[in-house]
């Protein structure tokens, strides 16, 4: 499978038919914000069917259940998603419990370890309520891809992998590249493309999204299609969201992420912390604010306004999304409180007992920081406060008492030390 094979020829572009202004609108709306569309030519036609029809189009977006909290990484399809509900479409949120057994090696240079059926079903408990924070529920199919690839059995399996060469399993960048350093590919890792390209045979899917790193699975669910008589899906690649550093994209293993139920003043906060070049990312994948209102926004940034206003607006809109617009109001507030020096009202309060206690066994076992080491670290770097003071001497030995200890700026307990 190559790029060439994904390009809509010009017969596709000369031949479309007019469009009228509600498929032109939905055309707008799925583009906003996304790397690719593939074939695009291909999904007009969807659309001019359906809106002739009156048929809604199937729309698919699966995800494996291999951690059970959700971030705004996550969000950033689930919007897109949400906006083509707004169209009147079919959203099917697939849960791979199945696909989670193999483990999906997109982008990785091992073996990703498989999930056990407990994780899977432990992960996949929360998985639809946090993801209907974004979608609307009510209009959302909820399917399980065990369904179908269960029944499958050894005979379904061999006669799905007869439809796909291992030549064209390898044109996948990850599998290439760790082909070639000699690095170990199972043969069950192979199969993935395979059983979540079948995903789409088994839901008739007209359009599949997923990240960037998707992109050679959606492809070939595009291909399975075709050989099992169905009119092939089209494909929509998402960007993956840079996290809080700016640079790797948002991971709860890299730290740098924005969980979607973390409390409101942590929510807000951390999307302050942003950078004002980045600020201008999240908008465009994260608000519902139109392009008009975020090119407003820019004009009026370039005039002299304070990028940080524009800032506390998405932290806002975002907060008031997953929780509620007091809890924004209320987030904003706090975030002002701390940045004058205050200390927060919703301040944790936890015991410990062994006075006197170094300073960084302190911070560790008040889960303020992970370890010791990493507690003497933000003491050398002037990150640490008892009481508001800023506390500089590595070898402090804590009296008993009741204090604040705070750590960097959003991390604070009230401490009952005996």
């Amino acid at each position: 499978m190559n790029a060439q094979s994904t390009a809509p020829n010009a017969e596709n572009q000369t031949n479309l038919p007019p469009l009228s202004d509600a498929v032109q609108e939905a055309l707008a709306i799925t583009k906003r914000g996304v790397d690719e569309l593939l074939i695009e030519a291909d999904f007009i036609q969807k659309l001019v069917r359906s809106e002739k029809t009156g048929k809604p189009l199937r729309i698919k977006l699966g995800l494996d259940p291999t951690a059970p909290d959700l971030h705004l990484g996550h969000t950033v399809v689930l919007n897109k998603l949400r906006q083509l509900q707004g169209l009147g479409h079919t959203v099917i949120f697939l849960i791979g419990d199945f696909t989670s057994m193999i483990g999906d090696p997109s982008g990785r240079n091992v073996t990703r370890p498989p999930l056990t059926r407990e994780q899977i079903e432990e992960n996949a408990k929360t998985y639809f309520a946090q993801a209907s924070l974004v979608l609307d529920a009510s209009k959302t199919e909820i399917r399980y891809n065990s369904e179908w690839s269960d029944p499958l059995g050894a005979r379904g399996m061999i006669e799905l992998s007869a439809k796909y060469t291992v030549a064209r399993i390898l044109e996948r960048e990850d599998f290439t590249k760790r082909y070639k350093a000699g690095t170990p590919i199972s043969v069950h890792e192979l199969l993935y493309p395979l059983m979540q390209g079948y995903d789409s045979v088994a839901l008739r899917s007209d359009l599949e999204l997923g990240g960037t790193d998707q992109k050679f699975n959606l492809l070939v669910g595009r291909e399975l299609q075709k050989d099992y008589g169905q009119e092939p899906q089209c494909i929509l690649t998402m960007p993956l969201l840079e996290g809080l550093d700016g640079v790797d994209k948002m991971s709860k293993s890299k730290g740098n992420y924005i969980g979607i139920t973390e409390p409101a003043n942590i929510m807000f906060a951390k999307i302050m912390s942003i950078s004002d070049v980045m600020m201008w990312r999240y908008y465009d994948l994260l608000s519902f604010r139109s392009l008009d209102d975020v090119a407003a926004l820019k004009r009026e940034v370039a005039d002299g306004r304070n990028p940080r206003d524009i800032k506390v607006a998405l932290g806002q809109e975002i907060v008031t999304r997953f929780h509620s617009a007091q809890a924004a109001t209320d987030a904003l507030a706090d975030f002002v409180n701390r940045s004058k020096g205050g200390i927060p009202d919703d301040v944790p309060e936890i015991s410990v007992s062994g006075a006197p206690l170094g300073i960084g066994q302190l911070l560790k076992q008040t889960n303020l920081c992970p370890s010791t080491a990493e507690g003497l670290r933000m003491v050398e770097q002037g990150g640490v406060r008892i009481d508001g003071t800023v506390i500089s001497d590595r070898g402090l030995k804590v009296e008993a008492g009741t204090f604040v200890l705070q750590v960097g700026k959003r991390k604070f307990a009230r401490v009952t030390l005996s």
